[in-house]
């Protein structure tokens, strides 16, 4: 072999390794730069967490913009009955309460539904009564938060059992949609 030839071997091997060398020292460069975007990152991270935040608030407290509201109930004299006036339920939309039945919270909703009838039942039901996620309205529909089932309004205290809301006992006195405590008490069995 000539002394030309193998110069042109380690010409071109040397211009091989100068080439990955440069390759190599761009990388590095490229990965050792200061980390200015540091700072944006934190920012958006923390618009990101706040706006799931704002997201969460909205959901919790979207079961009161249905015309759902938790509210203790009014009792009357003698602690026997819950007076609940109709005129709160015109519009049609479920109002949700709770009542202390001896430290259990029992969760029920009224409303007057589509048939002009005024209704009463449980915040839950005899099937998913145990996950304690209850109904929300939609429309002249009560859903069932845990299964999806949807119940017409006009049939709440009509149908019972399977995943109905549960009804409760009511009359009308004058202007009162009347509830008797000890049927209030009798579903703290849904809520323990």
């Amino acid at each position: 072999m000539s002394s030309t030839s193998g110069d042109r071997r380690r010409t071109a091997a040397g211009g091989a390794g100068r080439s990955t060398s440069r390759v190599r020292e761009q990388k590095r460069a490229q990965f050792e730069q200061p980390r200015n975007r540091t700072g944006l990152h934190l920012a958006l991270a923390g618009v990101a967490l706040v706006a799931v935040i704002a997201v969460a608030l909205v959901v919790v407290m979207g079961r009161g913009d249905q015309g759902s509201t938790a509210a203790s109930s009014p009792v009357a004299a003698g602690g026997t009955e819950v007076a609940i006036p109709v005129a709160d339920l015109a519009g049609g939309q479920a109002r949700h309460f709770t009542y202390d039945a001896g430290g259990v919270e029992v969760k029920y909703f009224v409303m007057k539904s589509s048939d002009g009838e005024y209704r009463a039942a449980f915040d839950a039901c005899d099937v998913c009564y145990a996950n304690k996620k209850g109904y929300t309205q939609q429309g002249d529909v009560m859903v069932c938060n845990n299964c999806g089932q949807r119940f017409d309004s006009t049939q709440i205290n009509e149908v019972r059992g399977g995943c109905n809301p549960s009804p409760i006992e009511r009359t009308m006195d004058g202007q009162n949609l009347v509830l008797k405590t000890t049927d209030l008490q009798a579903g703290a069995k849904y809520f323990q």
